[in-house]
């Protein structure tokens, strides 16, 4: 029974990362032109709120502990609002494939927070993973500019908040991890959420006048609709459903996916192309996450 609960964990998780890889690309096309990334984010969190709590009220209605209401606002903050505002204006300026390539810094940024909150051990081998990580992730963030240039032009300053957007996920990661022995995923997700949308408001809210709804296409609509429901409200219910099984270093394992699918759909839809810096950057925080995740040091 253990080992089916665990296969429907990591079958939950390939297809986060396929709904995850495939965002990139969509929500790409939704922004600037017809959307602005935090009006975006607040018609995604609210679009997300509904569906969740529409599924809770049918559901057990449990109840959250005073105890436990801090670590809830907190996995809000950096799970949702922290997370998804930082993606969404950092995917904004940058193209589909940086971002991918730098997300899959999570993992490597889970152990960091892990080793210094939860006091995991690091070996040498995690140590050196974790700088390799960093260092190919500021390469794709620098591409030769000046600090100056970073915080001023586009595409950098695009890959240094997708960056601290994997630094916030992987903060709500670790957060969110102990909820899940005392409550139902669903009830976690749904508090998370209204807890997430309460920090999005003030920030999104005033975007919304500009959005011109009668000027969308259909095909927008749509790619809105897969941002609301598949990104966001299938794509965290199945990670919550996982973490209720696996660890949140597993979780972030299948991050690795994402770059390869978001690499296959920007390229076919035309919206991004490969290039030497990301090549680099991909080795680099690829073998940084080997010596995180899998290397072992003979005995």
């Amino acid at each position: 029974m253990e080992d089916k609960e665990k296969l429907k964990a990591h079958l939950a998780l390939v297809a986060v990362a396929l709904i995850y890889g495939l965002n990139y690309s969509i929500a790409k096309d939704v922004m600037p032109e017809f959307l602005q990334p935090r009006a975006f984010i607040f018609i995604r969190v609210a679009g997300a709120v509904f569906l969740f709590f529409l599924l809770y009220a049918f559901g057990s209605k449990e109840k959250i502990a005073k105890k436990h209401w801090l670590r809830l606002i907190a996995a809000g903050f950096f799970g949702v609002a922290a997370n998804q505002l930082l993606f969404f204006e950092g995917l904004n300026i940058t193209t589909p494939i940086s971002a991918a390539v730098i997300m899959t810094t999570n993992p490597i940024m889970v152990l960091s927070l892990s080793a210094i909150f939860l006091k995991v051990p690091l070996k040498l081998a995690r140590i050196l993973g974790i700088i390799l990580g960093i260092s190919g992730a500021l390469v794709l963030i620098s591409q030769g500019k000046s600090i100056e240039a970073i915080f001023q032009e586009g595409e950098s300053l695009g890959n240094l908040l997708v960056m601290l957007n994997a630094l916030s996920y992987a903060s709500y990661l670790v957060v969110v991890k102990p909820l899940m022995r005392d409550y139902k995923p669903l009830t976690v997700i749904s508090w998370v959420f209204l807890a997430g949308f309460a920090f999005v408001i003030p920030f999104g809210a005033p975007q919304l006048s500009a959005i011109e709804w009668v000027n969308m296409p259909l095909k927008i609509y749509a790619e809105i609709g897969f941002v609301v429901l598949g990104t966001t409200f299938f794509a965290y219910l199945l990670n919550i459903y996982a973490l209720k099984t696996v660890s949140s270093t597993t979780v972030s394992f299948y991050i690795y996916l994402q770059p390869l699918i978001a690499t296959l759909a920007a390229i076919s839809l035309g919206t991004d192309s490969l290039r030497p810096s990301m090549l680099i950057s991909a080795l680099l925080i690829f073998t940084g996450v080997y010596l995180v995740s899998f290397y072992r040091a003979k005995k």
